[in-house]
């Protein structure tokens, strides 16, 4: 199984992400993801594409207690040492 994803690695996750992805992010494998999705099991919601299962960003991050405003307010705080240190 591939390490799990960093957080920094998590930040730059594009809106939507493919299932391997989102279980690589929550320390599941790829298989055991594909099976959770297969049964409606997943932890959280899970876009059916044809063959392919998608999942969007947002619904991963909120289930990790990664918020918008979180990420946004890190933002802030870099800025605001960059700017002390100048």
């Amino acid at each position: 199984m591939a390490p799990a994803l960093t957080r920094a690695e998590l930040d730059r996750l594009p809106p939507v992400i493919d299932l391997a992805t989102a279980g690589r992010a929550l320390g599941i494998g790829r298989t055991k993801a594909y099976e959770l999705a297969r049964t409606g099991e997943f932890p959280c919601n899970v876009l059916r594409l044809g063959n392919s299962y998608r999942v969007p960003t947002a619904f991963l991050r909120d289930l990790l207690g990664l918020t918008t405003s979180e990420k946004a307010t890190a933002q802030d705080a870099s800025s605001q040492t960059q700017k002390e240190a100048d």
